[in-house]
């Protein structure tokens, strides 16, 4: 192996420091699940997580899948038809996916700005949206939907993810500002809750910071403070009960109950009390 992985020292902690939470699929229909993997030691500091949200047989009812905020970039494609494959960006608040009855969808979640490293492609252009991956990159979506055959089962498709990955990564000679990264740990240390200009000290200005937040992870380092606040609030496993008593949103924050109600639901999609029943 090439020791371009071991350059990039500075994302290494992000893999430490931050673990973005899509909650599992809360439903009654026990037809449905979810579930997700691990990558290589090799690309952990890229890649979070392989996942896959299908149905065991064709449900009564169209599904809405509803994906929180949580700061990454996704690669996803449809295991039955590996040519319909996307990508979705940084989004700012809730989304909701109307999936269908019967659906079998496989996905790769990249870290925080580990997919404009990796494949130079400027995260804001991909932000708030889904977008065909052919538009993006068309080789990697070619590879994907010659590569996966519906036959192949979750483990097979994950062993030639991370190949595909690891590859393609050694192979990278990655160019970064260290200051940014050197900013971006700083937001994972504090839980996002730090003052922008005092905090962010890391000799950007604040037009460079901008920047550099947008093309690394697609909107700027106040928002994604908020979706990284909002991701510690989740990491925490809070019960509504433990929230009104240990008021965890003081600590990141949050001036009141209302306030954080409100900031949460844009994140979420629901209240506290409804996510945390």
């Amino acid at each position: 192996m090439s020791n371009n992985i071991d350059k990039v020292k500075a994302i290494e902690e992000i893999k430490l420091y931050y673990r973005p939470i899509q909650p599992s699929v809360q439903t009654e229909d026990e037809w449905i699940t979810y579930q997700e993997a691990k990558p290589n030691k090799e690309i952990e500091s890229f890649v979070y997580c392989f996942w896959q949200l299908k149905t065991q047989k064709t449900l009564s009812q169209p599904f809405i899948y509803r994906v929180v905020s949580d700061g990454c970039i996704d690669i996803f494609f449809n295991h039955n038809q590996a040519s319909e494959n996307y990508i979705m960006g940084f989004c700012r608040k809730y989304t909701e996916f109307p999936i269908g009855k019967k659906f079998n969808y496989i996905g790769i979640r990249f870290l925080p700005a580990a997919f404009p490293l990796i494949f130079g492609v400027n995260a804001k252009s991909l932000s708030n949206q889904s977008q065909k991956l052919k538009l993006i990159l068309p080789d990697f979506s070619n590879w994907i939907s010659t590569k996966i055959k519906p036959t192949d089962s979750f483990e097979m498709i994950i062993k030639s993810l991370n190949e595909k990955l690891i590859f393609f990564i050694e192979r990278q000679s990655f160019k970064y500002d260290l200051r940014f990264f050197n900013s971006l740990n700083i937001i994972f240390h504090k839980n996002g809750f730090l003052n922008i200009e005092k905090d962010l000290n890391t000799g950007l200005s604040p037009r460079q910071l901008r920047r550099v937040f947008n093309f690394y992870v697609g909107t700027t380092a106040k928002t994604f403070c908020n979706v990284v606040r909002f991701q510690h609030i989740l990491n925490a496993k809070p019960s509504k009960q433990s929230i009104r008593n240990n008021k965890l949103y003081f600590d990141v924050g949050f001036f009141d109950q209302a306030h954080f109600v409100k900031n949460f639901k844009t994140f979420y999609g629901v209240t506290p009390s409804q996510a945390f029943e």
